[in-house]
């Protein structure tokens, strides 16, 4: 096993401050990526950070790594082609419950079956942030919002039964309000072999005013202090992911080792899609023209 040499987390500073609402979970969001990255001793040069549109999906800005701000609910699949073409690059996607359960959902599932080997962080305010103030795919039902002023009336997505039930192999949730807690649950994420969906609480402080840091603080506790194995049975994780009310865990909900789709794909058999010839071999191309003529 290659030893590990942690960086410290100024290795990853972006060049530009980030501009979020004074108070919003982000930053510690952002704080706990960085802190991951540094943990596990990734540089910044075999780090991709991939996001799509809203407030979270701003994070590649803000932070030292190859980055890509890509189109609404199109992370996944931008994500999925930068880490076919480089496999030995670490690749994070970032955003939010509205950009990555609502417009992205239908890329998330076949990502998450196909068991790639990439790490999803997903800001969840159970809100639109940026559009200011709309019910989002994890809105409680009842919430008042710009676009259900009478309450909402449909039920919440629940993103960790999903993760489980499409192939996701690492699926975990952590809270901006326990940020050093996060960075753990992120850094195992990023040094799982496979798909990790990481559904994190980051509260919207300007448009969300009832899934507060008060209100999460009040119900959350970690799986690892009641002696959980997130590997033990699916039935049992699946079940897990359900809870929510005076209690909500985090941590790491289910945990499974498997084969990826990369370990599995002819073509990336001798090594990152970058590093390979470009020439096409004589003998194939050859047999290509006999086809052909």
């Amino acid at each position: 096993m290659a030893t590990v040499i942690e960086l410290p987390v100024d290795t990853y500073k972006g060049p530009v401050d980030p501009d979020w609402c004074p108070g919003c979970g982000d930053f510690g969001v952002l704080k706990s990526v960085q802190e991951a990255a540094g943990k596990l001793g990734v540089k910044p040069e075999n780090l991709m950070v991939v996001s799509g549109i809203g407030c979270s999906s701003n994070l590649p800005g803000f932070i030292h790594a190859y980055g890509v701000h890509s189109l609404h609910g199109r992370s996944v699949p931008v994500a999925t082609g930068a880490h076919l073409a480089n496999t030995d690059m670490k690749t994070v996607i970032t955003g939010g419950d509205g950009d990555g359960y609502g417009i992205g959902l239908g890329h998330l599932i076949h990502a998450m079956r196909r068991n790639l080997d990439v790490t999803y962080v997903v800001m969840d305010n159970q809100i639109y942030g940026l559009t200011t103030g709309q019910a989002s795919p994890t809105t409680t039902k009842g919430h008042k919002t710009k676009s259900t002023p009478a309450g909402n009336i449909e039920s919440p997505l629940n993103p960790l039964a999903l993760a489980i039930t499409a192939g996701a192999t690492y699926v975990a949730r952590g809270f901006s309000g326990e940020q050093k807690h996060l960075a753990d649950t992120i850094a195992g994420g990023i040094a799982h072999k496979g798909f990790a969906l990481i559904d994190v609480f980051s509260p919207c402080v300007t448009y969300n005013k009832i899934n507060t840091y008060p209100w999460f603080k009040e119900r959350v506790y970690k799986l690892e202090d009641e002696g959980w194995d997130p590997s033990a049975d699916y039935y049992k994780s699946l079940e897990k992911s359900f809870e929510w009310g005076d209690k909500i865990p985090l941590g790491v909900i289910y945990k499974h080792e498997m084969d990826t789709y990369e370990d599995l794909e002819p073509a990336l058999k001798n090594g990152a899609l970058v590093k390979q010839p470009l020439e096409i071999d004589k003998k194939v191309f050859n047999s290509f023209i006999e086809e052909l003529i």
